[in-house]
């Protein structure tokens, strides 16, 4: 037996050895828990662990999706990556042993009069433990830079996934604000979640190899001591499982709000709003209402966390009860010589960083749950199918032209969500070749024409036929290679005006740009910018020009024109021009649509009398048809509005509209 004093002497060794490998340990990385929120509900024990079970396995089918998406991606990393892994997963294993053997040979050097042969043992076993931990540095470096890799590849992969989906999607989902809450989630959680993932994936393995090899150190010396390792850490695995649910449903719940909140400060930092907020004031009325909106929302997520938070002190201390517990027996053995000062040294060390690398195992097996629920959101939103496709067979020839018109046949439609029909029982031919105008109030249905002849949205009854054949059995891409569009409202691509008329046909030859822009009589507006066709539009990016809308819609114009389809719809073409430029626009189009089947869509009489026929709409159906004079002896709605029109015109403008009239060659 040995004296009191030398006793503490060496036990002081050994803790010295024990506080050694804790900071060696402690380099080895290591989750870093995040809050989860939900309080826990008064349930029984087995009904809660059984519905909580249930709802993860539910979840399960997203991790493999997970793990292809990274094999994918970026498989030569992912190798490299799990070797690293592996290797950083055995070394604080090894170095616990290490620890073990130096306090051991200390302790028998001691004994020996620290003879050289001892203390050169002594130091040969702390030079192989500092070539371990800087191995460790080297490996935990090279971990942190290949994960990066993996990380930036497989975010611009799922990045490049959303956008597929969003371009290819319905317009239909774009009615309905459940598919924003869907694209609000999948880009919300698209941009961290993946990375997350991967980290919980390395952690995971990483600390199942060191806890496997503590547990091969452990069980020789007591296999009560990991059975104990496994108690103590049960109730934080239920907590970060239970809090990962909780987190996941709390968003779901939230993400209209979210989504609200998001909405309000684009209006007070977008362009587009900035007029108008400070014309009536709005901006306090928009800060006030994203405050308050903010402030329900935090104030929903902290009083989760804090419960949260208890739940996990109270995991601790079970945990800190059962691990003194062990520690108490074996000092105690170690005390009456049962055991060395090394294996004491190892024991405490293993016990110690096993029972934080097995409740940090469980907690990465929780997170891994936690972001395998919130890569659901991104895999159902990728899930989401479109319905205006072929029918089933193998879609028939696309058509060169169009030989015999066009057909509406009894045609009705609903928009999602909308509660009246915007076309019902819809029936009008629209003949080859011809110009053909729709005119009628707002909310007609005349807009919801082009949708549907663009196979934007498929009817709920009747047909839309070109040349007798159902618009469903062509190819959805081929159908619209045949058509040209000028929106109502075109888009303001904040690219080179050159890029911008590109757009409605990228084969198209810069001789052809600028036909195009000669169509759409915007050479004049063209000639004036900086650089002509590479002139930058918009505000977005530096040395951009801004355009009138006026101007905007002559380049959406251009646009329209560059393809030549044989068939045209303008809808509105001449609602942002004046008289003049309208006369002299309306010259222009009827030169450029011979031989081509035109529709025009508009609220402008002056535009639409150039038309060989002209149909007026009301309450989705065609109440009057016929040519500008026919219709103006009709006494109807559209000699109604006519009139209301001209009284409108200034008097001055009379004689630029007698030479619109002198223009029109159906009206003589």
């Amino acid at each position: 037996m040995f004296s009191s004093g030398k006793i503490r002497y060496w036990f002081s060794l050994a803790l010295l050895g024990v506080r050694c490998l804790g900071i060696a340990l402690a380099k080895a990385p290591t989750s870093r828990r995040t809050p989860r929120s939900r309080s826990i509900q008064t349930e029984p024990v087995r009904k809660i662990l059984t519905e909580k079970l249930r709802k993860a396995l539910a979840q399960l089918p997203n991790l493999p999706r997970a793990l292809a998406l990274v094999w994918q991606v970026a498989r030569p990393w992912t190798i490299s990556w799990v070797i690293l892994l592996i290797v950083q997963g055995l070394l604080p294993a090894a170095t616990v042993y290490l620890t073990k053997m130096v306090v051991d040979g200390v302790v028998v050097s001691l004994r020996n009069g620290s003879s050289w042969p001892h203390v050169r043992h002594v130091l040969l076993l702390l030079l192989l433990l500092g070539g371990i931990l800087l191995l460790m540095e080297v490996v935990r470096s090279g971990i942190n830079w290949v994960r990066t890799v993996q990380a930036e590849l497989l975010k611009d992969h799922i990045t490049s996934l959303i956008h597929e989906k969003s371009v290819t999607a319905d317009l239909a989902f774009y009615e309905l604000s459940d598919y924003y809450d869907h694209l609000h989630r999948a880009r919300a959680e698209a941009r961290y979640r993946p990375v997350a993932l991967l980290g919980n994936l390395g952690a995971l393995l990483q600390n199942s190899i060191t806890l496997l090899a503590m547990g091969a150190i452990l069980i020789p010396l007591g296999p009560w001591l990991a059975l104990a390792l496994l108690l103590s850490t049960l109730p934080a695995f239920y907590v970060v499982v239970h809090y990962a649910l909780a987190e996941y449903q709390w968003r779901q719940r939230a993400t209209a709000d979210d989504r609200r909140a998001w909405y309000y400060d684009w209006v007070m930092t977008a362009a587009e709003a900035a007029a108008e907020l400070r014309l009536f004031g709005l901006g306090k009325y928009f800060q006030s209402n994203y405050k308050d909106l903010r402030q329900h929302l935090r104030d929903e997520r902290l009083q989760l966390t804090r419960k949260q938070s208890l739940a996990e002190l109270g995991a601790s201390l079970i945990a800190l009860m059962i691990m003194g517990a062990a520690l108490g027996w074996m000092v105690w053995k170690a005390l009456h010589g049962l055991v060395t000062l090394g294996e004491l040294a190892l024991i405490y060390a293993a016990f110690n960083q096993g029972q934080g690398l097995m409740r940090t195992l469980l907690e990465n097996a929780g997170q891994l749950y936690g972001n395998s629920l919130f890569l659901g959101n991104l895999f159902e939103f990728l899930s989401l199918q479109p319905k205006i496709i072929c029918r089933s067979g193998p879609p028939r020839l696309s058509l060169v032209g169009v030989e015999f018109g066009i057909v509406f046949n009894g045609v009705s439609f609903s928009y999602p969500d909308a509660s009246g029909k915007a076309l019902d029982d819809f029936t009008l031919t629209i003949p080859s070749g011809k110009i053909v105008a729709i005119v009628g109030p707002n909310g007609a249905g005349k807009s919801t024409l082009l949708k549907l002849l663009c196979r934007f949205y498929d009817p709920d009854r009747g047909t839309i036929e070109i040349d007798g054949r159902d618009l469903r059995d062509f190819a959805t891409d081929d159908l619209r290679r045949l058509i040209t569009v000028l929106f109502q409202q075109p888009f303001h691509y904040n690219t080179t005006v050159r890029e911008n008329v590109l757009y409605g046909d990228m084969k198209s030859s810069a001789s052809e740009v600028e036909a195009a822009i000669r169509a759409a009589g915007a050479e004049e507006i063209v000639a004036r910018l900086p650089q002509q066709e590479q002139t930058l539009l918009g505000r977005w990016f530096a040395g951009g020009t801004e355009l009138s809308v006026g101007e905007w819609q002559r380049i959406a114009l251009a646009r329209a024109f560059l393809r030549s389809a044989p068939i045209i719809i303008l809808d509105e073409p001449t609602s942002a021009l004046d008289p003049w430029a309208e006369a002299d626009w309306l010259e222009r189009f009827r030169r450029l649509a011979v031989d081509r089947t035109s529709i025009i869509i508009t609220h402008r009489f002056t535009t639409a009398m150039h038309a060989h026929v002209i149909h007026v709409m009301d309450r989705g159906r065609i109440v009057e048809s016929g040519s500008h004079n026919m219709l103006l002896m009709q006494n109807g709605l559209y000699a109604e509005s006519w009139s209301r029109q001209m009284m409108s015109i200034p008097s001055t403008d009379f004689t630029e509209l007698h030479r619109i009239c002198e223009i029109c060659e159906i009206c003589g």
